[in-house]
């Protein structure tokens, strides 16, 4: 991905993680739109500002899950950024992440019975995402055109995607979204977009990540994780035999054992048979419980107009975007000691804050 220039030359993105960028994104992500309303903030005290050099210039209404994005312009008018909205307190938020059959990469979603959402998110055919994220983008991507289409009207060529937690999630499948927008020549071909999720949730399946890795390749994508931190280890996680390559092996055993003897054939194709139906019976009961079971008797409730799309069989869900890794120590646990009650304990803005200022000053 190129980087573009200021009206004086100067390079506006540069590509690499950089810490001090990364804290303007955490603050606006926090700033007057809470993540979570039961993360320790409010009972610690720890005040968060809205990052200097930069003036909040649109607010989406709220759509879909009571999903929300905003849009930031540096004061220079060089940059702008478009900060997602994570989990907040109320149910049809919450059904938003649990929501979490899979589904194609690519397709159209029907939003209501006017609204169809068109979305192309990787090149290949064996990508799979999250279907309740998709769907909050899905709400979202309109105005986020818009803006972007304005933001460059007035000159502005370099956008940041960020968001914490589900917001974090949804950024991921929004900077896929917006890059084929560009390579379909949609959007302007010298938009520039850099990625900065903090505390993701793994958003599709390793094909899906793969192409969001690749797009974003050369320092253009990061997830920011603090390891106590429960939200990034999330969805459930199932691997089946149709989530290998085609030249995987294990998908040919049979092939494989045709040379073996008889005893060797019946113990090794038994016991593979039974693992393989573990995982293929496992797979079935999530889509079924997450994705058939969750639609018809929640979804649906909130987003009455919304049709069912037809879910992808797959559940392997896999983390994406260069990891930037936030190490807790025995320092860490003694400003935030284990507290079983407190669940978001290591989740919310301050340990974030704490680990980013002290392991990149």
């Amino acid at each position: 991905m190129a980087v573009t220039s200021d009206v004086n030359g100067q390079s506006v993105l540069q590509p690499g993680f950089d810490a001090t960028e990364y804290l303007a994104m955490l603050r606006m992500d926090f700033t007057g739109q809470d993540s979570l309303s039961d993360h320790p903030l409010s009972d610690s005290g720890f005040k968060i500002n809205p990052p200097e050099g930069y003036i909040r210039y649109f607010r989406s209404p709220e759509v879909g899950f009571k999903n929300q994005w905003s849009m930031w312009y540096r004061r220079d008018h060089q940059l702008a950024v478009i900060s997602i909205r994570g989990t907040v307190a109320d149910a049809a938020s919450w059904l938003a992440n649990f929501y979490s059959a899979m589904v194609p990469a690519n397709g159209v979603l029907q939003l209501s019975d006017s609204d169809l959402f068109t979305y192309h998110l990787s090149t290949d055919e064996k990508a799979m995402v999250h279907v309740g994220w998709l769907i909050s983008l899905g709400y979202l991507a309109p105005t986020m055109v818009q803006q972007i289409r304005q933001a460059y009207e007035q000159g502005i060529r370099d956008f940041i995607i960020t968001g914490h937690s589900q917001g974090g999630a949804i950024s991921f499948l929004a900077s896929s979204y917006l890059h084929y927008l560009v390579e379909k020549g949609e959007l302007p071909r010298d938009i520039v977009f850099k990625t900065y999720c903090s505390a993701g949730p793994k958003p599709g399946n390793l094909f899906y990540a793969y192409d969001f890795d690749f797009i974003t390749r050369n320092g253009w994508g990061f997830n920011v994780v603090n390891t106590a931190d429960w939200v990034p280890e999330s969805p459930f996680s199932i691997q089946t035999l149709s989530d290998f390559n085609s030249t995987n092996p294990f998908i040919h055993i049979d092939g494989m054992l045709k040379k073996q003897s008889f005893l060797v054939r019946w113990y090794i194709k038994g016991n593979f048979n039974k693992l393989r139906k573990a995982t293929r019976k496992a797979q079935r009961c999530f889509k079924n419980v997450l994705g058939d079971m969750i639609y018809k008797k929640q979804v649906k409730k909130i987003l009455p107009q919304l049709k069912a799309p037809a879910y992808a069989e797959g559940n392997n869900y896999q983390r994406a975007g260069v990891p930037i890794v936030l190490q807790p120590d025995a320092e860490y646990y003694k400003k935030f000691p284990e507290d079983p009650k407190k669940v978001f304990l290591h989740h919310g803005f301050e340990p974030y804050y704490w680990m980013m200022k002290r392991y990149y000053k």
